[in-house]
């Protein structure tokens, strides 16, 4: 598989007439991987893919797919000749022509276009459904159909719109895995927007966090989970809660928990307030610890169960214990801190305004959209 650049974004700004939706935007997508652009609704991930496919013009920077400018200020390929293909929300089929047809609408003067059309319906699993009509297909039918569509003409990049917000969790779940497979079958290069976690983890080799139109991290999802760059991307990407913290050295810092050790260094001064996300799974039950918590909820999730915890001086933690030790809401627990990816942020200057402590110290983000 090649590692080569395929698109780069660089310095990007785009957006309505004057209005500026997404601003110094920096990211690049290598050949044969994809890509996902994720964000809550009006955060400038849409505006970016449509700039990706020629629809908005861009203000400043420039987009080259390639090697080959595609868009900068002033100038913007027409859609048509960009070799990029996109599967839009609706599947925007054509309920006028059978399956086979509308993937061959692309493709009408290629010489092999009945093989090619075969092909793809077998690539997407719709073996036997080439007569039909759309209306005669379930949602993830017609969505298979929109994709094979758009890989028929062998687009370099691929790019799809909220692709399945229409289906039900289930079927968004599966069709999502199976996405992926077909792309990596094609070695499609291909960029995803969606507001769904889940699903840019399920589908992406590569994740872009966006926040009011700048991009807070481009990563593989690992490292958005484990080592978030902002503390915006660390309480948007799982759950987490922030408690407060002195750095006692580069790789400790003193909290109500105790000293916590990191496996990385920080080069902050020595002393100085932190804010310290831990995860669910980085609490442990430990029923010899010296360090207490007591449970103030608790949600089952079979194989393990969810707690919520709440430390002596009142911050509040979660924890995912094995869910055949059953402990009542009320029960005080032992506890012990496993994060050896300590993740720290400076709680002073633009990270305290992003992360008001709470009075006791703890601050907790929702992480539904």
């Amino acid at each position: 598989m090649s590692h080569e650049l395929l698109l780069n974004l660089r310095n990007l700004a785009c957006g309505y007439q004057d209005q500026r939706v997404v601003q110094n935007l920096n990211l690049h997508l290598n050949a044969g991987d994809i890509g996902c652009l994720l964000g809550s609704s009006g955060c400038g991930k849409t505006t970016t893919l449509r700039a990706i496919a020629g629809f908005e013009p861009v203000h400043e920077g420039e987009i080259t797919l390639g090697g080959e400018t595609i868009s900068s200020a002033g100038f913007t390929l027409a859609p048509e000749k960009r070799r990029i293909g996109m599967v839009f929300q609706d599947y925007a089929l054509f309920p006028h022509l059978s399956v086979a047809d509308n993937i061959a609408f692309g493709i009408r003067k290629h010489p092999n276009k009945a093989r090619v059309t075969e092909e793809l319906l077998e690539l997407v699993n719709l073996k036997n459904l080439g007569k039909r009509f759309p209306h005669e297909l379930s949602g993830g039918q017609q969505q298979r159909v929109a994709l094979a569509r758009a890989l028929a003409p062998e687009p370099q990049l691929l790019l799809l719109d909220e692709p399945f917000s229409n289906l039900d969790g289930e079927l968004r779940r599966k069709l999502s895995h199976e996405v992926r497979d077909i792309l990596k079958a094609r070695g499609t290069s291909a960029i995803l927007v969606t507001h769904d976690q889940e699903e840019a983890f399920a589908v992406s080799d590569h994740v872009g966090v966006f926040k009011e139109g700048r991009l807070e991290q481009w990563d593989t999802p690992y490292n958005l989970y484990h080592e978030p760059a902002t503390p915006f991307v660390a309480s948007f990407i799982g759950q987490g809660y922030f408690i407060r913290g002195q750095l006692g050295s580069p790789e400790s810092v003193q909290t109500e928990l105790g000293v916590l050790r990191g496996n990385r260094a920080y080069g902050w001064p020595i002393g100085g307030a932190v804010d310290v996300l831990l995860r669910p799974d980085d609490i442990i039950y430990a029923p010899d610890s010296a360090l207490k918590a007591r449970i103030v909820g608790k949600t089952f999730l079979g194989a393990s169960t969810l707690y919520r915890l709440q430390l002596p001086t009142g911050a509040q933690l979660e924890s995912i214990f094995p869910s055949h030790a059953d402990h009542q809401v009320g029960a005080q627990v032992g506890i012990r801190v496993a994060a050896e990816h300590l993740v720290l942020f400076q709680a002073c200057g633009s990270t305290a305004a992003q992360i008001p402590a709470a009075e006791n110290g703890v601050r907790r983000y929702s992480t539904t959209l």
